[in-house]
């Protein structure tokens, strides 16, 4: 879903009383109002999704975070879930098992930040493209990258050179001596200036995904 450039205070406000204390004192800590309305709108959507499953009330939905940062609904261990939020877009993933998803904005880079960040194997990959295709290239490795540590629940502590995700005619695959590799991927178009990046322990993905309207989020929180 698409979130708006700024809203009134009010609203802002009356947003602010869907979501848990703690998360409220970290929202009010972002100097920037839009990085501020992407926590919030991510998390009640999540709320949202709890909400319509389960029916649970939204005041009795309460998340945990494992050793690594990642949130779970405790009580629930089939139902797995990860956010992503890049300037006006938050995603969200389900699944009965782990998953994982990214979405970034396509801005111009150094690419030496491959350097450091990406394997030997995605380096030349990446050195490969032509000068036209290489920073998409770059965002749509990176964003199958990112999804892969989050479905994997360590986030960072997975170093990001420590694998290597290939796409070769269309098909993702990864390597790795040291991480688990019975994961999945799927590529998603959603915005022209946008790359979005799922990793799934399933490897069964829906052909199409869900949008939804900012008004319609919480027309369903409060249902």
């Amino acid at each position: 879903m698409t979130i708006p450039d700024k809203i009134e205070q009010q609203q802002f406000d009356e947003l602010l009383k869907y979501i848990s204390v703690e998360k409220q004192k970290r929202v009010k800590q972002h100097k920037r109002p839009q990085n501020a309305l992407q926590i919030i709108t991510a998390d009640i959507l999540i709320r949202s999704i709890v909400h319509k499953k389960f029916k649970i009330k939204n005041s009795n939905i309460d998340f945990k975070t494992n050793e690594y940062g990642k949130p779970y609904l405790p009580g629930f261990s089939e139902f797995h879930f990860n956010i992503s939020h890049s300037r006006k877009w938050v995603v969200c993933a389900v699944d009965n098992m782990p998953i994982g998803i990214d979405v970034e904005f396509i801005r111009p880079i150094n690419f030496d930040i491959a350097r450091k960040f990406f394997s030997h194997t995605e380096y030349n990959d990446l050195f490969s493209k032509s000068d036209s295709e290489r920073l998409e290239y770059f965002y749509e490795l990176w964003t199958l990258k990112e999804s892969y540590i989050k479905a994997a629940g360590k986030g960072m502590a997975i170093p990001l050179n420590s694998f290597s995700i290939q796409i070769i005619n269309g098909k993702i695959t990864i390597e790795s001596q040291t991480q688990f590799t019975d994961y999945y991927f799927r590529k998603y178009d959603i915005d022209v200036n946008y790359k979005l990046a799922v990793c799934a322990k399933n490897n069964l993905f829906p052909d199409n995904i869900i949008h939804k309207s900012f008004d319609q989020l919480f027309e369903e929180i409060n249902k």
